[in-house]
């Protein structure tokens, strides 16, 4: 299925509500909220809360740091950015995120997180060491290094806003080896690009920066048909 990432720094509560009921209404299956420069907790609560109350969508905290913890999500994307070269956030951000993540009791999800190429935001904040796109044996290795770690899901991630998505190749390759749940992300940009990943495998898509578009309903609408 298809979810709608939404960025608190990118949206009020209202614009952020708005994306959360059309996605529903053209069949999303859940909600992701997050981003890797959050600083206001309490928007981050009042646009939560909002999409909670206005859809009766799944709502996925997916943080880039503690900052993107809210108690009023349904789960929290509690993720490890496994090619990062900074080991904060590989387990230093979670050791510190977990005692907040325990007192709100939400569900947490363990996650492997993989950025591939050199054009997201997230790359440069998490400094992570990149992964070519082009070289789906290295993706392999830390997609099985996270199963044997117990990390139920794995999130292959291109950068929100990439004009290059994570190739059916590589996709494919992981979902050979990997038997968790394994989400794709950055580049999605036509139902072309979304039937070719699902084929490879990939169980749950992720679109992010189209939702800022003026005509991001036309475009998503495409997108979710072709990956049923």
């Amino acid at each position: 299925m298809v979810a709608a990432l939404i960025d608190p720094e990118d949206f009020n509560v209202e614009q952020a509500t708005k994306v959360g009921k059309t996605v529903e209404k053209l069949g999303a299956g859940c909600v992701f909220i997050g981003g890797s420069t959050i600083a206001d907790q309490a928007h981050l609560d009042h646009i939560v809360m909002s999409i909670k109350h206005e859809t009766s969508l799944p709502v996925l905290l997916f943080p880039g740091n503690i900052t993107g913890i809210s108690q009023h999500a349904d789960a929290i994307l509690f993720s490890s950015l496994l090619n990062s070269t900074n080991t904060y956030f590989i387990i230093g951000a979670q050791a510190i995120g977990s005692i907040q993540v325990m007192k709100t009791k939400l569900e947490a999800i363990p996650m492997g997180y993989l950025v591939f190429g050199d054009q997201s935001t997230t790359g440069f904040v998490g400094q992570v060491r990149a992964i070519p796109l082009d070289k789906p044996g290295i993706a392999v290795m830390y997609a099985m290094a996270a199963h044997y770690l117990g990390m139920r899901s794995l999130y292959l991630e291109a950068g929100s806003g990439s004009d290059k998505a994570i190739s059916s190749e590589v996709v494919s390759a992981v979902r050979n080896n990997y038997p968790g749940l394994l989400i794709v992300g950055g580049g999605i940009t036509s139902p072309e690009k979304a039937s070719a990943i699902a084929h490879a495998g990939a169980d749950l898509l992720v679109i992010g920066n189209m939702l800022q578009t003026n005509d991001f309903e036309n475009r998503l609408a495409t997108i979710i048909k072709a990956v049923k």
